[in-house]
């Protein structure tokens, strides 16, 4: 339990973690893009409105930046970080064509890496997409019209494109580094963090382990001196609900004791591969007899050559405890049902026990938790049912040791136990 409990807590942490880091890798690469693109657009901008060029910046002598005196007119680049490098950091080029869209001229002064004829292929691109602006390639373009015809004007974006590449990869890495360097510290502090928790299963556990010693003793005096009694005088109704309820407190002890080990894993359950269709066949049979007392029907369907990496004992205790539980609850003359089949994928055993039930537990979830005792699923034909209310819980801790899962369904006042365990390839030997 403590060991399952400090794993939820780190799995826990490790989500939340990850998914605020990606909240975060997600919103800073967003902004870096988003800021990079504006930085386009103002650059596109700025050839448009001076015809292809980018103007003459005043020099400083103090720096980059221009009072808003020295920057261009237009508000738009007022506040913008050009400067007189910018003419020749910028790499573009422009096509222009006649009303017919025929190409007139090409200037691509101010590229390398396009050629003319290149040129002319991306403006014919631009134009049969119908857009007055985006991308072709690396190269983000515009269209403007002219008294002469249309002007294409294309910028190139690579260095921007690797800058966001760049920063997109250096913030993931960082962010892995440090998501990972975090869950460490989280698995190396996790048992101080679930400390607490600990101390008070830690307490329980003895608690339920002394008292269960303790009351051993009692119980055994009790037993002895009711004998005696029946020896020194006759048997009767007294004496006999005296040794009832001597059998039924041992009883629960023993449970308490057992499903206390199993939570703290003190079980030492021997595991190994068993033949999960036997061991179910053998544990059913007996309960046929007892389910004809009470005017019901067993029926068995159960697949033969499953086999389950298992303890034998634990499975067939699984499986009393599931068949018992329907026995007890089921309305007279109905059926009750217990099979055990392959997943369509083979790759799990699901085993199934369902019983009719004039009034179904409603809160089904609360069916494991140990004492519950749902009045309406407690109760046969209007009279109460014995039990421990400790039963299911056994079954759940039996089915986690053997990492498997338990849940009940209600449908159509037939209340169904499903657990579904991993199967394994059996060999002869």
């Amino acid at each position: 339990m403590i060991k399952r409990l400090q794993r939820k807590f780190v799995l826990i942490v490790a989500l939340c973690l990850l998914a605020v880091e990606v909240v975060i890798i997600g919103v800073i690469n967003i902004v870096n893009i988003h800021s990079i693109d504006s930085d386009y657009d103002d650059l596109m901008q700025m050839l448009v409105e001076n015809d292809g060029k980018i103007p003459d910046f005043p020099k400083r002598d103090d720096g980059f930046r221009h009072d808003k005196k020295d920057m261009l007119n237009d508000e738009h680049f007022k506040d913008k970080n050009f400067n007189e490098e910018t003419k020749y950091q910028t790499r573009y080029f422009i096509v222009d064509t006649d009303s017919s869209e025929k190409v007139t001229g090409v200037n691509t002064g101010h590229i390398a890496a396009v050629t003319s004829e290149k040129a002319v292929d991306y403006a014919k691109q631009a134009l049969e997409s119908g857009k007055e602006n985006g991308y072709i390639d690396i190269y983000k373009y515009r269209i403007k019209d002219t008294d002469k015809g249309k002007t294409i004007i294309f910028l190139d974006t690579r260095s921007g494109s690797q800058n966001k590449n760049r920063f997109m990869l250096i913030s993931v890495l960082v962010a892995a580094a440090g998501y990972v360097i975090t869950c460490l510290l989280v698995m190396i502090f996790s048992k101080r963090a679930v400390r607490p928790a600990i101390d008070s299963f830690e307490k329980q556990r003895r608690f339920i382990t002394d008292a269960g010693h303790e009351i051993k003793t009692p119980l055994a005096i009790i037993s002895a001196n009711t004998e005696v009694i029946e020896l020194t005088s006759e048997e009767n109704e007294w004496t006999r609900s005296i040794k009832n309820q001597v059998v039924r407190l041992d009883g629960l002890v023993k449970n308490l004791l057992q499903l206390a080990k199993m939570e703290e894993d003190d079980v030492k359950l021997v595991f190994a591969d068993i033949d999960m269709s036997k061991a179910v066949s053998e544990t059913v049979q007996p309960f046929g007899a007892l389910a004809q007392t009470n005017g019901e029907t067993l029926v068995t369907d159960i697949d033969e050559g499953i086999f389950i990496n298992g303890d034998e004992a634990a499975i067939k205790q699984l499986t009393s405890i599931l068949v018992e539980n329907a026995v007890k609850y089921a309305d007279d003359d109905s059926e009750i049902k217990v099979s055990l089949k392959r997943t369509a994928s083979g790759k799990h055993a699901r085993l199934s026990v369902s019983n009719r039930c004039e009034e179904p537990p409603r809160d089904t979830d609360k069916l494991f938790d140990r004492f519950y005792r749902s009045d309406s699923s407690r109760t046969r034909n209007g009279e109460k049912v014995g039990g421990y209310g400790i039963g299911l819980s056994i079954a759940q801790a039996t089915v986690v040791s053997h990492k498997g899962r338990i849940e009940c369904a209600v449908k159509d006042k037939t209340v169904t136990f499903t657990a579904s365990f991993r199967t394994v390839q059996h060999r002869e030997t």
